[in-house]
């Protein structure tokens, strides 16, 4: 199945479609690191970029960025199979066209009990589009797998956890994982805060089970837990044993509006 070249969808919207605003916006989130973050993972939101940019800036511009990349998003549409794999082709934005890594998704099909080649669950599905601007200005030359996840059963997640690691290791040659995920929604600044800390705290432990329960008994609104969830497995199969939170916020930072937020929070695994 090929994909042939998936247009933006939120261009114009969530961030700017003109080439310049976009670039100059992103450098604006961007921070100088003289040492990068050698990062098995990384977690980071996906609202509009003048709410949670400044996070994934942030978080992009901290971490080393390799020219092989996994990004994994929730299914916001419901559409298509649990775990959906992009086909080949590429993904346009505003700043050009990025390839599907058809080796990757080749290991990653053959590895990941479960995963199938899907075109309708990435469709309309901005979680992982998002992401893509930040990775062209930082990291030009980088090829790419997109997976689509609606299911939140543990065994199917730790299953593709499992897989990623294995398709990982057996390209040798770094691979990042993005785990595209907003926080708490709609509650107040503070409630928010103190919710996601819960969810945050097993993340930086590396801890999939944990940030699976969690996120169910305490009813936490994170939209892409199950995309993170798969990561943090795939991570500790790697070797991974910490985390590092590089930056919280919440939308009323930008907005104004502390009674009523979108947490977002940024994480390194390492």
């Amino acid at each position: 199945m090929t994909m042939k070249e998936r247009k933006p969808i939120v261009a114009g919207h969530f961030y700017p479609e003109n080439p310049d605003e976009l670039r100059r916006i992103i450098g604006s989130f961007s921070t100088e690191n003289e040492k990068l973050v050698q990062a098995k993972a990384v977690v980071v939101p996906h609202a509009g970029y003048v709410y949670s940019g400044s996070v994934a800036g942030k978080v992009f511009s901290s971490v080393r960025l390799p020219n092989r990349m996994i990004i994994l998003g929730p299914n916001h549409r419901g559409r298509g199979q649990a775990l959906a794999l992009a086909p080949g082709g590429s993904w346009r934005t505003p700043l050009g066209a990025v390839p599907i890594d058809t080796d990757l998704n080749r290991n990653l099909l053959a590895e990941c009990a479960g995963l199938q080649e899907d075109l309708s669950a990435h469709s309309d599905e901005h979680s992982l589009e998002v992401q893509i601007p930040f990775i062209q200005v930082l990291q030009p030359d980088f090829t790419f797998s997109a997976i689509c996840i609606r299911t939140d059963e543990y065994s199917t997640l730790e299953t593709l956890g499992h897989g990623m690691a294995r398709a990982i290791q057996s390209l040798k040659e770094s691979v990042l994982m993005v785990a595209s995920s907003d926080m708490t929604h709609y509650e107040s600044a503070e409630d928010a805060a103190r919710q996601d800390r819960f969810a945050i705290d097993r993340m930086l432990a590396v801890d999939p089970p944990g940030l699976h329960r969690v996120v169910i008994e305490r009813n936490i609104s994170m939209c892409g837990f199950a995309p993170t969830v798969a990561v943090l497995v795939a991570c500790r199969d790697l070797g991974a044993s910490t985390g590092q939170l590089i930056r919280y916020t919440n939308s009323g930072e930008a907005g104004g509006d502390y009674h009523s937020v979108v947490g977002y929070a940024g994480v390194a695994i390492t």
